[in-house]
């Protein structure tokens, strides 16, 4: 498939969330659905240990890297780290809104210099071979209205860029936490859509408060993507369906044995599980991306408690969590003790 079909579902880059475990457990939940990195920056690939920072598993495929920084040569420099790692794109940060991102002169700040941002994507374009694209807001502070926006967007676009994921908010940059920054500016879904009106020719990606797949499909009419984070990483059986949207059904129905579906998805994981704890990766590492696999069922507590309770032992490992599994009540038990 496609990678600008696989964009059309995608799972947001977060921090400390998705790193190369997680992304390899959304992989065994859909097969098609674009996975993103955390924000690793530029300076920590130039200076670091490769493997560590953007190593991953083939599996994760389709996947991108999302950079940080502000220097057009630096990031040059990294991108041709990432695309040698074999990742299938880049993404430019330009939407995260935290005080460390800033002080380094990245991330939403950016909105405030897209002239710098054009720049920055023409080199990594120049230096790369694979799809560079850009991750924003729709404004800051103050410069939140719809036209500043566009400003920004046309002159980045003008640089070649054609692809851009937009969290539908503006970033506060003062006085808000990056927690508040998710929540309390109000989403403006409009100025997406508006862009995408305006700017036909452009890929445009809605990020930003979609709680469902249900929700993404109905942006699915005149978006090119969605970009799910929060929802995907605290209720990851949601992606089950995910690959369904990718391929243009718009209609979701409950998941058919979905009991069965969730069981497979965590027996699948074993392997690879497996072959981490071989290489001496902790299998809380693992499973806390696993906690909300069950979230709305029943046995989602028990699930939760008993991989928090047992994950942390240094003999534990693939027969913890079919411990844990074999504690969850089936549909069938469910329904022979109705």
């Amino acid at each position: 498939m496609s990678l600008e079909r696989s964009r059309r579902i995608s799972v947001a880059p977060m921090m400390d969330w998705t790193d190369r475990h997680c992304r390899a457990f959304h992989r065994v939940g859909t097969a098609d659905t674009l996975l993103y990195t955390e924000m690793v920056v530029d300076q920590a690939i130039l200076h670091g240990d490769l493997d560590r920072l953007i190593g991953y598993s083939p599996a994760e495929h389709p996947l991108a890297c999302q950079l940080g920084g502000s220097d057009p040569k630096d990031l040059a420099k990294a991108a041709r780290s990432v695309a040698a790692f074999g990742y299938d794109e880049i993404n430019l940060n330009v939407g995260c809104p935290s005080d460390r991102v800033q002080s380094g002169r990245f991330g939403a700040c950016l909105m405030a210099e897209p002239d710098l941002v054009a720049d920055c994507v023409k080199s990594m374009q120049d230096a790369v071979s694979i799809p560079v694209t850009v991750k924003s807001r729709i404004g800051i502070d103050d410069q939140d209205g719809y036209d500043a926006f566009r400003r920004f967007i046309d002159t980045v676009a003008a640089a070649g860029c054609s692809i851009f994921t937009v969290h539908a908010r503006k970033a506060i940059l003062s006085g808000l936490s990056p927690k508040e920054n998710r929540e309390v500016p109000p989403l403006k879904y409009d100025y997406v859509r508006r862009l995408k009106a305006d700017r036909p020719d452009l890929t445009v990606v809605l990020n930003g408060g979609v709680p469902s797949l249900e929700e993404a499909a109905a942006h699915l009419a005149w978006a090119d993507g969605v970009m799910i984070g929060r929802a995907a990483y605290q209720t990851p059986a949601i992606l089950l369906q995910a690959d369904r949207l990718i391929a243009g059904d718009p209609v979701l129905t409950p998941t058919p044995d979905l009991d069965r579906r969730l069981r497979a998805w965590v027996r699948d994981f074993l392997p690879y599980i497996e072959e981490q704890r071989r290489r001496g990766v902790g299998l809380h590492r693992m499973t806390r991306h696993m906690l909300g696999l069950f979230n709305g069922r029943p046995g989602a507590r028990v699930w939760r408690r008993y991989l928090s309770e047992n994950a942390y032992s240094e003999e534990a490992g693939p027969e913890t969590v079919e411990r844990a599994l074999g504690r969850i009540p089936s549909d069938v038990d469910l329904a022979q003790s109705a």
